[in-house]
């Protein structure tokens, strides 16, 4: 993914944010003065705001952005988008890919805009499961194609770092409307054409 720079931060709620980070790092015991910590709030501040930039975007409204006329009625499959979340329940990183496919009913969508959709979802506080649901039905609804299918494999930081420390778990979410729901034979095409 290409860095992308967001300059347009509010600066009251980043100060805000900061100061309850500052004291977040006293309360662990760290001395918030300390020339490595110094402009560690405003950092988390600013990092916290761009994991979360979802909240202000729209899916529908990206994928309506671009919307073709096509008379193209097979599987149109993006897969290996790669998908950076942040775990809602300790607010720490899920990292993975997700694969996306539907079958168009006379219209079909600019090909990035999956992988955005895919984002603005994700750029926010999620559970895994809801995500892969939220992305199935933004596309559900802004094309309404004869069906999606959606997959997400992900790493989570939580469970690899704390907890349970299990480093090498991969957790799998599915979602499917409509034609992928509905007939296992295209259930099965998507499926082995993600594997």
């Amino acid at each position: 993914m290409a860095y992308e720079r967001i300059d347009n931060y509010d600066p009251q709620l980043t100060q805000k944010i900061a100061e309850h980070v500052e004291e977040i790092l006293a309360l662990l015991g760290e001395d918030t003065k300390r020339e490595g910590l110094q402009k560690t709030p405003q950092r988390v501040a600013k990092a916290l705001q761009y994991m979360t930039k979802g909240y202000g975007e729209d899916g529908i409204g990206i994928i309506r952005q671009a919307i073709f006329e096509e008379d193209y009625r097979q599987m149109v499959l993006v897969k290996d988008i790669e998908l950076y979340s942040t775990c809602e329940h300790h607010m720490m990183p899920f990292i993975g890919k997700c694969h996306v496919a539907y079958i168009p009913d006379g219209k079909i969508t600019g090909l990035s805009k999956i992988a955005r959709v895919v984002e603005t979802y994700a750029r926010r506080l999620q559970v895994q499961e809801r995500l892969t649901v939220q992305i199935r039905d933004c596309i559900q609804e802004a094309l309404h194609p004869m069906g999606v299918a959606v997959v997400i494999e992900a790493s989570h930081s939580c469970m690899q770092l704390r907890g349970v420390e299990k480093a090498h778990s991969i957790t799998t979410t599915s979602a499917f409307s409509g034609a992928f729901l509905k007939s296992e034979k295209t259930r099965n095409e998507f499926l082995n054409l993600i594997k």
